[in-house]
């Protein structure tokens, strides 16, 4: 896996996370049943696959974590390359 690639791919889906408010993100995580997963071809030509969670990094209500992970099914989707961000209930990214 082309660890650059796999990094500018798994940026561009957090992108659009990361331009919702909070409440949108809390609208879409409790309507998810399963994480969304999606597969992208990469301009090296492989096909990748990104999975995309959203989950409370604390408690109900308070942070809310938004974790993306890739891989190319091979290797690295037993052990994928993740990126994530940290939303505020006031629409502040933490830790950054």
């Amino acid at each position: 896996m082309d660890k650059q690639v796999a990094l500018d791919l798994i940026r561009a889906a957090l992108e659009e996370y990361r331009s919702l408010p909070y409440t949108s993100l809390v609208q879409i995580m409790e309507k998810m049943d399963e994480c969304p997963c999606k597969e992208v071809v990469g301009p090296d030509g492989k096909t990748y696959q990104i999975e995309v969670q959203l989950v409370w990094d604390d408690k109900p209500r308070s942070n809310l974590r938004v974790l993306a992970s890739i891989d190319d099914g091979g290797f690295r989707a037993i052990c994928p390359m993740t990126d994530s961000f940290i939303l505020s209930p006031t629409g502040e990214f933490v830790g950054e």
